[in-house]
Protein backbone atom coordinates (compact mmCIF):
# COMPACT_ATOMS: atom_id res chain seq x y z
CA UNK A 1 0.00 0.00 0.00
CA UNK A 2 1.19 3.50 -0.81
CA UNK A 3 -0.25 6.93 -0.19
CA UNK A 4 -1.58 8.99 -3.09
CA UNK A 5 1.23 11.53 -2.60
CA UNK A 6 3.74 8.80 -3.58
CA UNK A 7 2.18 8.11 -7.00
CA UNK A 8 4.54 8.36 -9.98
CA UNK A 9 4.05 7.92 -13.72
CA UNK A 10 4.45 4.30 -14.80
CA UNK A 11 3.08 2.77 -11.56
CA UNK A 12 0.08 0.44 -11.60
CA UNK A 13 -2.51 0.73 -8.83
CA UNK A 14 -5.81 -0.84 -7.86
CA UNK A 15 -8.57 1.57 -6.81
CA UNK A 16 -12.18 0.55 -6.11
CA UNK A 17 -11.59 -2.87 -7.68
CA UNK A 18 -10.24 -1.47 -10.98
CA UNK A 19 -6.62 -1.67 -12.17
CA UNK A 20 -5.09 1.58 -13.47
CA UNK A 21 -1.75 2.61 -14.94
CA UNK A 22 -0.59 6.05 -13.79
CA UNK A 23 0.17 8.16 -16.87
CA UNK A 24 0.72 11.44 -15.04
CA UNK A 25 0.95 12.27 -11.33
CA UNK A 26 1.35 15.72 -9.82
CA UNK A 27 1.32 16.28 -6.06
CA UNK A 28 0.18 19.62 -4.63
CA UNK A 29 0.86 20.09 -0.90
CA UNK A 30 -1.87 21.74 1.11
CA UNK A 31 -1.59 24.98 3.04
CA UNK A 32 -2.33 25.33 6.73
CA UNK A 33 -4.91 22.79 7.88
CA UNK A 34 -5.90 21.91 4.33
CA UNK A 35 -4.44 18.60 3.17
CA UNK A 36 -2.61 18.14 -0.12
CA UNK A 37 -3.93 16.46 -3.25
CA UNK A 38 -2.43 14.23 -5.91
CA UNK A 39 -3.75 15.09 -9.38
CA UNK A 40 -3.45 12.08 -11.68
CA UNK A 41 -4.21 10.87 -15.19
CA UNK A 42 -4.98 7.15 -15.09
CA UNK A 43 -5.56 4.55 -17.80
CA UNK A 44 -8.00 1.79 -16.90
CA UNK A 45 -6.23 -1.42 -17.95
CA UNK A 46 -9.51 -3.30 -18.30
CA UNK A 47 -11.36 -0.87 -20.56
CA UNK A 48 -8.55 1.35 -21.92
CA UNK A 49 -10.33 4.57 -20.88
CA UNK A 50 -8.44 7.58 -19.53
CA UNK A 51 -9.57 9.04 -16.19
CA UNK A 52 -8.36 12.24 -14.55
CA UNK A 53 -8.84 12.24 -10.79
CA UNK A 54 -7.61 14.02 -7.67
CA UNK A 55 -6.86 11.91 -4.61
CA UNK A 56 -6.41 13.14 -1.04
CA UNK A 57 -2.70 12.90 -0.28
CA UNK A 58 -3.21 10.51 2.65
CA UNK A 59 -5.45 8.04 0.74
CA UNK A 60 -4.01 4.51 0.74
CA UNK A 61 -3.86 2.77 -2.67
CA UNK A 62 -2.78 -0.76 -3.56
CA UNK A 63 0.46 -0.69 -5.56
CA UNK A 64 0.79 -3.59 -8.03
CA UNK A 65 4.22 -4.81 -9.17
CA UNK A 66 5.05 -4.20 -12.84
CA UNK A 67 7.24 -6.80 -14.56
CA UNK A 68 9.10 -5.50 -17.64
CA UNK A 69 10.34 -8.10 -20.14
CA UNK A 70 12.23 -7.66 -23.39
CA UNK A 71 10.27 -9.38 -26.15
CA UNK A 72 10.52 -9.72 -29.92
CA UNK A 73 7.63 -8.65 -32.16
CA UNK A 74 6.43 -11.43 -34.51
CA UNK A 75 3.23 -10.41 -36.33
CA UNK A 76 -0.22 -8.82 -36.00
CA UNK A 77 -3.70 -9.97 -36.85
CA UNK A 78 -7.14 -8.32 -36.64
CA UNK A 79 -7.31 -8.21 -32.83
CA UNK A 80 -3.81 -8.76 -31.37
CA UNK A 81 -0.08 -8.23 -31.74
CA UNK A 82 2.08 -11.29 -31.06
CA UNK A 83 5.39 -11.09 -29.21
CA UNK A 84 7.87 -13.83 -28.30
CA UNK A 85 10.22 -14.09 -25.35
CA UNK A 86 13.67 -14.53 -27.01
CA UNK A 87 14.97 -17.08 -24.48
CA UNK A 88 11.92 -19.24 -23.67
CA UNK A 89 10.21 -18.83 -27.09
CA UNK A 90 6.93 -18.27 -25.22
CA UNK A 91 4.47 -16.32 -27.38
CA UNK A 92 2.15 -13.68 -25.93
CA UNK A 93 -0.86 -12.04 -27.60
CA UNK A 94 -1.14 -8.36 -26.73
CA UNK A 95 -4.38 -6.47 -27.47
CA UNK A 96 -4.29 -3.76 -30.14
CA UNK A 97 -5.23 -1.13 -27.50
CA UNK A 98 -1.93 -1.72 -25.62
CA UNK A 99 0.04 -0.44 -28.62
CA UNK A 100 -2.52 2.08 -29.92
CA UNK A 101 -1.04 4.84 -32.15
CA UNK A 102 2.41 3.26 -32.34
CA UNK A 103 1.32 0.09 -34.19
CA UNK A 104 2.63 1.25 -37.62
CA UNK A 105 6.17 1.31 -36.18
CA UNK A 106 6.13 -2.41 -35.33
CA UNK A 107 8.44 -4.46 -37.56
CA UNK A 108 9.07 -8.20 -37.44
CA UNK A 109 12.09 -8.96 -35.28
CA UNK A 110 11.93 -5.65 -33.38
CA UNK A 111 12.79 -5.99 -29.67
CA UNK A 112 10.67 -3.95 -27.29
CA UNK A 113 9.89 -3.89 -23.60
CA UNK A 114 6.50 -5.30 -22.60
CA UNK A 115 4.97 -4.53 -19.20
CA UNK A 116 3.11 -7.29 -17.35
CA UNK A 117 0.85 -6.90 -14.31
CA UNK A 118 -0.29 -10.11 -12.62
CA UNK A 119 1.15 -12.07 -15.61
CA UNK A 120 -1.06 -10.20 -18.10
CA UNK A 121 0.50 -7.88 -20.72
CA UNK A 122 -0.68 -4.29 -20.26
CA UNK A 123 1.54 -2.12 -22.47
CA UNK A 124 4.40 -2.05 -24.95
CA UNK A 125 7.33 0.32 -24.33
CA UNK A 126 8.67 1.99 -27.47
CA UNK A 127 12.01 3.80 -27.54
CA UNK A 128 11.86 7.59 -27.30
CA UNK A 129 13.45 8.01 -30.76
CA UNK A 130 13.18 5.83 -33.88
CA UNK A 131 15.00 6.10 -37.21
CA UNK A 132 12.52 5.95 -40.09
CA UNK A 133 12.86 6.40 -43.86
CA UNK A 134 10.96 8.90 -46.02
CA UNK A 135 8.97 7.17 -48.79
CA UNK A 136 7.22 10.13 -50.38
CA UNK A 137 7.52 13.92 -50.21
CA UNK A 138 7.81 16.95 -52.47
CA UNK A 139 11.25 17.78 -53.97
CA UNK A 140 13.64 19.56 -51.56
CA UNK A 141 14.11 23.31 -51.56
CA UNK A 142 17.66 24.39 -50.69
CA UNK A 143 17.19 27.90 -49.43
CA UNK A 144 17.62 29.60 -46.09
CA UNK A 145 14.07 28.83 -45.01
CA UNK A 146 14.50 26.91 -41.77
CA UNK A 147 11.03 27.67 -40.48
CA UNK A 148 8.90 26.13 -43.25
CA UNK A 149 7.73 22.54 -43.17
CA UNK A 150 6.23 20.12 -45.67
CA UNK A 151 4.32 16.85 -45.39
CA UNK A 152 6.19 13.58 -45.86
CA UNK A 153 4.94 9.98 -45.88
CA UNK A 154 7.06 7.39 -44.08
CA UNK A 155 7.64 3.82 -45.32
CA UNK A 156 5.06 2.59 -42.79
CA UNK A 157 2.38 4.91 -44.24
CA UNK A 158 2.32 7.53 -41.48
CA UNK A 159 2.52 11.19 -42.40
CA UNK A 160 4.74 13.69 -40.53
CA UNK A 161 5.90 17.25 -41.09
CA UNK A 162 9.59 17.66 -42.07
CA UNK A 163 11.84 20.59 -43.06
CA UNK A 164 12.09 21.64 -46.72
CA UNK A 165 15.56 20.08 -47.31
CA UNK A 166 14.42 16.48 -46.64
CA UNK A 167 14.11 14.31 -49.76
CA UNK A 168 12.78 10.85 -50.65
CA UNK A 169 14.99 8.08 -49.21
CA UNK A 170 16.38 10.18 -46.32
CA UNK A 171 16.39 8.63 -42.86
CA UNK A 172 15.14 10.85 -40.09
CA UNK A 173 14.95 10.57 -36.32
CA UNK A 174 11.37 10.72 -35.06
CA UNK A 175 10.14 11.53 -31.54
CA UNK A 176 7.83 8.53 -31.06
CA UNK A 177 5.74 10.04 -28.24
CA UNK A 178 4.76 13.18 -30.19
CA UNK A 179 5.28 11.81 -33.73
CA UNK A 180 7.44 14.81 -34.63
CA UNK A 181 10.61 15.19 -36.68
CA UNK A 182 13.76 15.68 -34.56
CA UNK A 183 16.66 15.71 -37.04
CA UNK A 184 18.18 13.92 -39.99
CA UNK A 185 19.69 10.54 -39.07
CA UNK A 186 23.46 10.22 -39.27
CA UNK A 187 24.37 7.81 -42.06
CA UNK A 188 26.87 4.99 -41.44
CA UNK A 189 29.13 6.21 -44.27
CA UNK A 190 29.89 9.61 -42.73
Amino acid sequence: MITASQLRAGMVIRHEGQTYKVLLADYHPGQGKMGGAAHTRLKNLGTGTIWEHSFRSDLKLEDLPVDRRSMEFLYSDSDSHYFMHPETYEQVAIPLSAVADHAPFLEAGMRLGVEFVEDAPVSVLFPDVLEVRIAETTPPIHQQQDNTWKAARLENGMEVMVPQFIKIGDSIRLDVQNLKYMDRAKSAGK
